[in-house]
């Protein structure tokens, strides 16, 4: 049995030991057999479903995902992409699925001139923002390809479409998210109906049903894949977008497969091995600062990381400046393999990171972030499910900014994404816009092993927050911390995490913008960040939803040497883990 994967078990008597570096707000959740970790309670018990009836991790995580397009709309649904690893326990190998979809073939960026829109990006409502949804296709090939077997693709829908026709209680968080796009809806297209309640948002405790999207659900199940890519949902949405102006076709949606990629990965200090999707996500980001902060600590630039007081303004400053030198890279080469070559191996290297850790002042922050060249040298959700046999599966989708444009096909009950505002209408640039091509995505789910053993699955959603997250929960991970003290952990955001539909075309350039604490962080390491050069803002409230929401399944070993499931999930969310009897 590896101590590295084991709870000191002297300790549970004397929880002032375990919790002693950060006071959670609530106990994590334990199991022997299933667990899932969710945004929301309602989706989380769709997942348990599954379980029960003999699926394994994937096939309940495509039946939480499905069921968050019911409960959580605001951010996610049927209309927008979904990324996942998966952890095989019998292979003890990591596989991912890329969900993402490419934009319509006849979208150029003489095109979008010619429309007059002459900016950085794709504005976040307009039509052409809409690329191929993914979320569909991944949710039929997750469960074909890593399920069980045992469970079909309507088996696993069954718990959506349930929700959808019943009607759910619209939660706390949820509806104020709801409440903020509530004109967006309305104007996004005649079909806003579909998505309010009696023309309003709803509030809190008020019952939301979804006949249309049912029928939608309803429609894959019945007919795989080609229930939504082709026929009445694929007409409905080529013809909303044709009728804005846009230029996707029917030919776009049939073309759409899911890609099975090999994960990328590095292995932080010699202890653990993070595992990502490769681009066009950006997971690299990630990978990438940790990269930077082991070059760091090696070098002498700091103290070791763990050594370094939690959350202190140099433990802060040295995770913020790494932070920005891998976004400054990732930002310029993550695009689709496909149309421009990604150099992950030169990136990853050891090389490489040691030459952007030279950039590293441990006494200031550097104005001037550029991305380097390896060559020569934060609205979304996350949950993630295990399962009795010790598989795992780390799950994310989005609609990119909340609703997504806010648009609804009509009769078809959910909204379409806007991912293709994440391209670059700048010519020559790798991530720039051309027809067909997958978008700078930001959605990334993560894991994380130790040797061949599964440690962590876990993410945290939120734009360009999730990579921001994934290293500073990882990081609080082991340092000792709960996978529920991880995530309620305070935490920064550089930039405010995602664009939503009044940000500016600055307000996408992560690299050199404000950073933003929550409001446990001490007003006087603020003071002190601010002296070093940052520009620290403090959010408190419903403004903390900026650091993102995660979830986090962690494998823990008895002193039997039965593996013990331990989950975490956000506060910053409506939901909680839950697991299985």
């Amino acid at each position: 049995m590896s101590s590295s994967l084991s709870l000191d078990w002297s300790k549970v008597n004397q929880p002032e030991l375990i919790f002693q570096r950060f006071a959670s707000r609530r106990s994590q959740v334990y199991g022997t057999k299933g667990i899932v970790a969710c945004s929301q309670p309602l989706a989380a018990e769709a997942g348990l479903e599954i379980l029960r009836k003999g699926g394994n991790a994937a096939d309940a995580a495509a039946a939480t995902s499905a069921a968050l397009n019911v409960t959580e709309p605001s951010c996610c649904g049927i209309g927008g992409d979904a990324f996942c690893l998966f952890y095989d326990a019998q292979t003890k190998t990591v596989k991912a699925l890329n969900g993402s979809g490419h934009s319509p073939a006849k979208l150029t960026l003489d095109s979008m001139r010619q429309r007059g829109i002459n900016g950085r990006q794709i504005p976040l409502t307009d039509l052409n923002s809409v690329t191929v949804p993914g979320a569909a296709a991944a949710w039929v090939d997750t469960v074909e390809q890593f399920g069980s077997q045992k469970v079909s693709v309507a088996d696993v829908l069954a718990p959506a479409i349930r929700l959808a026709e019943e009607g759910v209680p619209v939660s706390e968080i949820h509806s104020f998210a709801w409440q903020r796009s509530e004109k967006l809806i309305q104007n996004a297209s005649p079909n806003g109906d579909e998505m309010l309640l009696n023309g309003k948002a709803p509030l809190p405790g008020q019952i939301m049903k979804f006949p249309n999207l049912a029928n939608t659900f309803r429609a894959l199940a019945e007919h795989g894949k080609d229930g939504f890519y082709k026929g009445r949902v694929a007409n409905a949405i080529v013809d909303l977008i044709k009728s804005q102006g846009g230029v996707m076709e029917l030919e776009d949606l049939a073309a759409h497969k899911t890609s099975f990629v090999e994960p990328i990965k590095y292995t932080y200090a010699g202890e653990v091995t993070v595992y990502e999707c490769p681009p066009n996500g950006q997971g690299i980001t990630a990978l990438l600062a940790l990269g930077i902060l082991e070059q760091i600590q090696v070098q002498g630039k700091t103290t070791s990381l763990s050594e370094l007081e939690h959350n202190s303004a140099e433990y802060l400053h040295t995770l913020i400046e790494a932070m920005r030198l891998a976004f400054a890279d990732s930002q310029y080469y993550v695009n689709d393999p496909d149309f421009n070559f990604v150099p992950v191996d030169k990136l990853l290297s050891k090389e490489y990171l040691a030459s952007r850790a030279q950039l590293f002042d441990p006494m200031r922050t550097n104005t001037k972030v550029v991305h380097g060249n390896p060559v020569n040298s934060s609205d979304t959700v996350y949950f993630t499910v295990a399962d009795q046999w010790g598989n795992a599966c780390s799950y994310i989708q989005s609609n990119y900014a909340g609703f997504g444009t806010g648009a609804v096909p009509k009769g078809c009950g959910f909204t379409l994404q806007n991912r293709g505002s994440g391209f670059i209408l700048k010519e020559g640039h790798p991530n720039c816009l051309q027809g067909g091509k997958r978008p700078y995505h930001t959605i990334i789910p993560a894991m994380a092993l130790k040797g061949d053993e599964l440690f962590l699955s876990y993410g945290v959603m939120g734009g360009f927050m999730q990579p921001q997250g994934h290293v500073q929960v990882l990081l609080n991970m082991l340092r000792g911390f709960t996978a529920q003290a991880a995530l309620d952990a305070p935490r920064f955001c550089i930039s405010g995490g995602i664009p939503d539909h009044d940000d500016k075309d600055d307000e996408f350039n992560v690299v050199n913008s404000a950073v933003y604490f929550e409001d446990a962080i001490s007003p006087a390491t603020i003071a002190r960040l601010r002296e070093m050069g940052h520009d620290a803002r403090t959010v408190s409230g419903f403004g903390r939803g900026m650091m993102g929401r995660g979830q986090i399944i962690q494998r823990i070993v008895d002193p039997s040497g039965k593996t013990v499931w331990a989950a975490g999930s956000d506060l910053r969310a409506d939901g909680h883990a839950v697991a299985q009897i």
